[in-house]
């Protein structure tokens, strides 16, 4: 069995590996990997690497560092297929997906070569008698980022192209769940040029998570994942000195409009709601259908597709969803389908049986996708994040209804709405007290 180790100071080390964990293949249900778990000495050795680059790193000069991002990124152009083959080897979404993933983080490490431009600073003369004032922007020192596990190669380049840009160097902490992503990164930003211990990456668990949260020497720390690991990492982060950026849950409403383009507004739910089997932060999962016909025409439209909808495993071409990461994630979705029955929401259409009927796949970690109707804002399925393939619909008499809906709701990440009236688009936007806004006309 392949173990999946840690990379520090340039290269893979299995550090103290006295704890292990198995990575699944979702697709099959069967155990292929083992990831080490670190250690809190593991954890210090690779800030100590990255402590020790980070003088000479953080005085390369911005145009240096630039052409060692570029190299990097025209390494993933050329090697997309193998990192999102790894992608869906370990979390189970489509190969399109996957390759659709590797794209989003490659725009990150894109922006990051403009580093020459963007860290310029600012000059201004005479602001007092005899005084020019003028800023100079410096490196923190060692960042480290901890990342989820359904996006094992978007969320890290989130973070560190632009940290390794700004001169800093910087611990990775991807999830154990599908670590092997992390460890191509690291094998190709060290081709690409990177000198050793600007990026480390250190497998495991909540030890790892509290020993960078908690080390003297970590400046800073990003996070991507539930809310409320999120509030965790942000009070000790902070109450240990630290930066701290803690993106948390989401639920994320589309609004549709009597007078919307009822096909264009079921194909996209289709997507948002069901690629990458529901688990993504961005994922829609409540459709906010404004009067009752328009509710049932959206029914009407949804359920046929979903019920053709092809599951089964990431590498085939013709699945349109892949299996869900772990069976403990599968059997928490499926919990809440059992919640929202027993809540009295109408399960138009139910995942819970579905079969793929594939030698070899017997065992995979698969679901269908599910429709709810007649949700109301006091269930589970409403409340919570599911992370999975439910989509459910609340239906609500007017636009203000709509609104007042998503602004009770306690997470706020997206949202969209879909009609023909640019009066009431342009409302939307202005009127919605949500991060990102989609208008569909």
């Amino acid at each position: 069995m392949q173990t999946i180790t840690h990379f520090i100071n340039g290269r893979q080390d299995k550090g103290a590996a006295d704890r292990t964990q198995p990575v699944f293949n979702p697709a099959t249900g069967q155990a292929e990997k083992e990831v080490i778990l670190a250690t809190v000495g593991d954890v210090d050795e690779a800030v100590a690497a990255a402590r020790a680059a980070f003088p000479e790193w953080s005085k390369t000069p911005p145009l240096r560092r630039a052409r060692i991002l570029d190299r990097f990124k025209m390494m993933i152009w050329d090697r997309m297929d193998e990192l999102a083959a790894a992608v869906t080897a370990e979390h189970g979404k489509t190969f399109d997906d996957a390759k659709g993933e590797v794209t989003r983080a490659l725009e990150v490490v894109e922006f990051a070569t403009g580093a020459p431009t963007f860290l310029k600073s600012e000059f201004s003369e005479n602001v007092g008698t005899g005084v020019d004032s003028f800023n100079v922007r410096q490196a923190l020192g060692v960042v480290a980022g901890i990342t989820p596990f359904n996006f094992p190669a978007m969320v890290p380049m989130w973070m560190f192209p632009v940290a390794l840009a700004c001169g800093n160097t910087f611990v990775l902490k991807p999830s154990e769940r599908d670590p092997s992503a992390s460890l191509l990164i690291a094998d190709w930003l060290k081709e690409a040029g990177l000198p050793d211990g600007v990026f480390n990456v250190v497998q495991g668990d909540k030890v790892a998570v509290d020993a960078l949260l908690e080390h003297p020497n970590v400046k800073a720390i990003s996070f991507v994942g539930s809310t409320p690991i999120a509030k965790y990492i942000y009070t000790t982060g902070t109450a240990n000195g630290k930066r701290v950026q803690a993106l948390g849950g989401a639920k994320n409403h589309m609004v549709i409009m009597p007078d919307a383009d009822m096909d264009m507004a079921a194909n996209a739910l289709m997507g948002a709601a069901y690629g990458s089997a529901g688990e993504r932060c961005m994922a829609v999962s409540v459709a906010v259908p404004v009067g009752e016909a328009t509710a049932d025409a959206l029914i009407g439209k949804l359920k046929p597709m979903i019920e053709k909808l092809k599951v089964g495993p990431g590498m085939d071409a013709d699945s349109e969803m892949g299996p869900l990461v772990t069976r403990a994630h599968l059997d928490k979705v499926r919990s809440y389908i059992d919640a929202g029955v027993s809540q009295g929401a109408t399960l138009v259409v139910d995942g819970r049986d579905y079969k793929v009927d594939k030698q070899g796949y017997e065992e995979g970690f698969f679901l269908g996708a599910s429709l709810f109707d007649n949700v109301t804002s006091d269930m589970s399925i409403y409340r919570d994040e599911i992370f999975g393939p439910v989509l459910s619909v609340v239906r609500r008499d007017s636009y203000q209804d709509a609104v007042d809906l998503i602004h009770g709701h306690q997470y706020a990440n997206g949202t969209a709405i879909f009609t023909r009236d640019g009066d009431t688009a342009r409302a939307f936007q202005q009127d919605i007290e949500v991060g990102m806004v989609g208008v569909n006309v």
